[in-house]
């Protein structure tokens, strides 16, 4: 892939990603398959005269090792310094980057049993945290091929070939073109017109159904909003978590949901593909569910914590967005979620609670926004997929037929 190219994305990145601040630290976290890369988007972000730029580094088959030899106590434990990076990013709000090119695969065999049960112990230690550190700073997930991964998505090509034509795939979908700064504002103003006409209709019901044996309903949280592209921390700075992202989504009241949803995409946890699924909702909460490979693993997320048995997002994405169309399925939910509609497992966005800046999230999640040590999306979005808004006057709106928008 040409250097020029690549110089667009990195800087598509630092500047409409996180949007880097004058003095701001920026923190990344980045897999070891394309370096050169990385450093790019590190050089971008100096250009933007960012303070401190630190990048952390990534390989899969190291974490294997250690989840493998490290007892669990070991793997439960945080140190000093673990802790004392936590608190520097409390005291110093710095940008998040996150660019991954993880291998769907890369961690079959491990142990998941261990490695939930050390996530369940670090979490009380790291919440508090998390808590402090919510909507205050800016962050953007972005992704860059690796081998593994690319082959995995085109089997039949050379590896060089199947790398080649993944970075295409990915540069098409992040919007990298001439200018690719002006592209995103276009877009982020589609989704931000389609929250506007979606918040106007003052929805209180989604309800989804399809041929597949979808039918479900969810209720919204009447102080909730969609939301779509970028967002604006608290710090006033507007940023773009996703790239790419093509979804208008919600968090829905916790306790409100009935029904089944059957998954129309794989979906990639820990480095394990859960596949062909489905899960039954009452009351909210997941009370029965099947996948045909990895069952056990669903099980494991949908029962890390009482919120993850929850939801915490509905988002809507058409079956014609610009992913789908691709007709590649990329086996990493950065991408296959903005391919088709989807819902979240999990925590839910306290950004989504109107005037939340000036509210506690204490107060966010009083108000029906779920809470949970995850959030895993997954995918439900079909071609004969139609979802009816019941509105708060007791109009039915439909907002999507055949997979797409109504509207």
């Amino acid at each position: 892939m040409k250097k020029t190219i690549l110089r667009k994305y990195a800087a598509l990145i630092a500047q409409a990603g996180v949007n880097v601040q004058k003095g701001q630290e920026v923190f990344i976290q980045a897999g070891l398959d394309q370096p050169e890369f990385v450093q790019m988007v590190v050089e971008e972000c100096y250009k933007r005269k960012a303070k401190r730029v630190v990048v952390d580094w990534d390989y899969e088959p190291l974490q294997k090792v250690h989840t493998r030899y490290q007892s669990l106590t070991t793997m439960s434990t945080m140190t000093e310094y673990q802790k004392a990076r936590w608190e520097h990013y409390v005291k110093n709000i710095p940008c998040r980057i996150y660019i991954g090119s993880p291998d769907p695969d890369g961690m079959k065999g491990i142990d998941q049993n261990k490695m939930a049960k050390a996530s369940q112990k670090l979490y009380p230690i790291i919440k508090p945290y998390r808590d402090q550190l919510e909507n205050k700073y800016q962050w953007c997930i972005a992704a860059v091929p690796g081998k593994a991964w690319a082959k995995k998505i085109f089997p039949n090509l050379r590896a060089s070939q199947a790398m080649e034509k993944l970075w295409e795939l990915i540069l098409a979908t992040a919007r990298v073109d001439d200018d690719p700064i002006a592209a995103w504002e276009a877009h982020n103003k589609d989704l931000h017109d389609r929250c506007e006409y979606l918040n106007s209709l003052g929805i209180r019901e989604l309800r989804y159904k399809s041929a597949n044996g979808t039918d479900f309903q969810v209720g919204m949280i009447p102080e909730a909003h969609f939301c779509g592209g970028g967002e604006t921390s608290t710090q006033g700075i507007f940023f773009n978590p996703n790239i790419p992202t093509e979804e208008c989504f919600i968090s829905p009241m916790k306790g409100k949901a009935e029904g089944v949803v059957h998954a129309t995409l794989p979906l990639s946890f820990r480095g394990q593909l859960i596949e062909d699924f489905w899960i039954r909702f009452h009351e909210g909460k997941a009370v029965e569910w099947h996948a045909e490979k990895n069952n056990d693993l669903l099980t494991t997320l949908i029962t890390m914590d009482e919120g993850s048995a929850y939801l915490g997002e509905c988002a809507l994405v058409p079956f014609t967005s610009p992913i789908n169309q691709t007709g590649v399925l990329f086996y990493n939910t950065l991408f296959d979620e903005n391919a088709v509609c989807h819902l979240a497992l999990g925590m839910g966005f306290a950004d989504t609670i109107n005037d939340y800046q000036n509210k506690t999230l204490e107060e966010c999640r009083e108000l029906g926004v779920n809470d949970s040590m995850l959030h895993e999306d997954f995918m439900i979005g079909s071609a004969d997929l139609s979802i009816d808004a019941l509105c708060a006057d007791g109009r039915i709106v439909a907002i999507f037929r055949d997979g797409t928008w109504a509207f």
